[in-house]
């Protein structure tokens, strides 16, 4: 059975009160809909159709390559968007279909909505669940056999119905061939001129074709995200259930509250995430790691026994055994080995270091490549930028740079060779060899006395 999703995606979204369409902005790291298109995904679904409109050219670069697109330049209601996508709903197909401002739908969720609908012999069903308040909400009045009997909108219905604590989701199941019918039938004589999809139940239930109504998921799921506000509670739920997949899967946050990991990130077993920690983009942590206090990593690689401490790491990769911080700053193109230290107060940028170096504090190591043992002192800089072009220093294995020295790029310091404190390199360093390039120290005695003495007259 081919499982195919239609999302609506077409929407401005006025009330988010932004230049972006609704449907790009962002929940733990991730677009809404792109949270809809992986859990549908992961659910089975074999092709997706995204219904774009407003903007369409930014939605869809955020968009993953292999999802279909079809057009809605004018929006007319939710069926009038499904029908957009007609071309491509086949008579095979189980269609579901969903809006891409639901980012907190779940996976287990869509399996059982399928599940009910196949075993059931349904040509449509619609996903549901029950709220002690449904003010606001399409009410599901079901016939007296537990199917569906039809959806009434809040305006419309009577007494009774508004009674009626059972809502619909906005999150529908077809067949496919039952789908294409309706919506061949579909009118817009209603007050807003617009083509509802619900419409669709009423017009199979007329043909006496089974529909029916699975309730089966819960209202903090189906939130739809409409404004700033919306956004920020789904923030807090997502990133509730993100850390507490981390946490059954072994990792230690000390406080989830204060903790900010996004949908991509991977942690491994044992690792320990310190308060006001925030892991971005498609970070992955191995195993038995201390991430510390307030450090923040971006799209990168920690190996496994390794320790960030209050520290900034963006677009690099770090070994295994590895201590970073506290306050380091690894910029992009860092590649750090195993059993390296990466000091306070050092930032390193496109630049390797190997195993078992160190550079112990206050330095700056930029496009560089820099050996195995190598002792980096304090205060050392990679001077790599002539005020337009950047160039690479190499420091080999074993190597030695004492304190406060700068190496001009381009220049190379060969094995075992040994920057003598507070030079300033600008030839390469031989094998083994002590480079000091420094004036050598002029001591004039009584020179203080004298100066007093002229400062006084």
């Amino acid at each position: 059975m081919n499982f195919k999703a239609v999302i609506l995606a077409a929407g401005k979204g006025t009330r988010m009160k932004s230049k972006f369409p609704k449907v790009i902005h962002q929940v733990c790291g991730k677009e809404m809909v792109n949270h809809v298109i992986d859990v549908c995904k992961k659910s089975g679904v074999n092709d997706i159709v995204t219904i774009l409109g407003h903007e369409s050219d930014v939605v869809k670069e955020r968009l993953p390559e292999n999802t279909m697109i079809a057009m809605q330049t004018e929006q007319l209601g939710t069926g009038h968007a499904v029908i957009m996508a007609k071309e491509y709903i086949n008579d095979e197909d189980t269609i579901v279909v969903l809006c891409g401002d639901t980012p907190l739908v779940k996976e287990e969720t869509l399996k059982r909505l399928f599940d009910y609908h196949i075993n059931h012999g349904y040509h449509a069903t619609v996903l549901t669940t029950e709220v002690a308040n449904p003010t606001g909400y399409g009410r599901i009045i079901r016939d007296e056999n537990k199917d569906l009997l039809k959806i009434v909108e809040q305006k419309d219905a009577n007494e009774e119905e508004k009674n009626a604590k059972e809502i619909n989701s906005g999150i529908y199941c077809f067949n496919g061939k039952s789908l294409r019918e309706s919506l061949d039938l579909l009118d817009n004589n209603n007050a807003q001129g617009e083509y509802y999809l619900t419409d669709t139940i009423k017009i199979m239930r007329d043909k006496g074709q089974k529909v029916g109504a699975f309730n089966g998921s819960t209202i903090e799921e189906l939130m739809g995200v409409n404004s700033r506000v919306e956004l920020s509670r789904a923030e807090e739920i997502m990133r509730r259930r993100i850390n507490e997949s981390h946490m059954v899967n072994g990792v230690t946050i000390i406080d989830v509250n204060s903790t900010y990991i996004e949908a991509n990130v991977e942690i491994g077993n044992d690792t320990i995430v310190y308060p006001g920690a925030m892991l971005k983009g498609t970070t992955k942590i191995g195993s038995s790691c201390t991430v510390g206090m307030n450090s923040c990593i971006t799209n990168s690689q920690i190996g496994d026994y390794t320790e960030v401490i209050n520290s900034t790491i963006i677009d690099s990769k770090v070994g295994e055994n590895t201590t970073v911080g506290p306050y380091a700053y690894l910029r992009p193109k860092s590649n750090i080995g195993n059993n390296v230290k990466i000091g306070d107060f050092v930032e390193v940028k496109n630049a390797t270091i190997e195993d078992n170096s160190k550079a112990s504090h206050l330095s700056y190591i930029g496009d560089a490549h820099v050996g195995k043992n190598v002792n980096i002192g304090c205060g050392v800089v990679f001077v790599n930028y002539d005020g337009k072009n950047k160039f690479k220093s190499v420091v080999k294995d074993g190597a030695f740079i004492g304190s406060n020295s700068n190496l001009v790029a381009p220049v190379t310091v060969e094995e075992k060779g040994y920057v003598a404190t507070g030079s300033t390199i600008t030839d390469d360093v031989p094998k083994s060899a002590l480079a000091i390039a420094r004036q050598r120290q002029v001591i004039k005695e009584g020179w203080v006395e004298n100066k007093d003495q002229k400062d006084k007259k």
